[in-house]
């Protein structure tokens, strides 16, 4: 069947990263991970990056690179790892997408529950790595 592809954000600064608990309209609620979405018909991965946090967050951003690839946990989609910088301001969550914000160290995330394997995956192994 063919695969859908995502992007996921991650968002640093000093040694933490930006992750969210899923709200209320998002794709499995209640779960903590990165930033994320669906790449749109002809959409690049940055562009995709770009306008997921703007709307989920409401920070412009500036893709730096891709780091790593994963698919998702029902296998239906390629999700693509980028690193980005965020411009100063204040996180604002678009409430049906995000229900919480909170910058963590990969450790503080990985205390998080529930989280995706993937996610755990990343923060344990290629986010020290980086």
């Amino acid at each position: 069947m063919p695969q859908h592809e995502a992007i996921v954000a991650v968002l640093r600064q000093a040694d933490q990263v930006l992750v969210i608990r899923r709200g209320p309209g998002a794709r499995m609620p209640g779960y903590w991970a990165p930033l994320s979405g669906t790449l749109e018909p002809g959409e690049s991965q940055e562009d995709a990056l770009v306008r997921e946090v703007q709307e989920e967050v409401g920070l412009a951003v500036t893709p730096l690179a891709k780091v790593w690839e994963s698919t998702a946990a029902g296998g239906d989609y390629v999700l693509h790892w980028w690193t980005a910088d965020a411009s100063a301001g204040e996180v604002t969550a678009d409430p049906r997408e995000v229900s919480e914000t909170r910058w963590v160290t990969p450790a503080e995330f990985l205390a998080l529950q529930p989280i995706f394997a993937g996610d755990r995956e990343f923060f344990a192994e290629v986010l020290p790595r980086l």
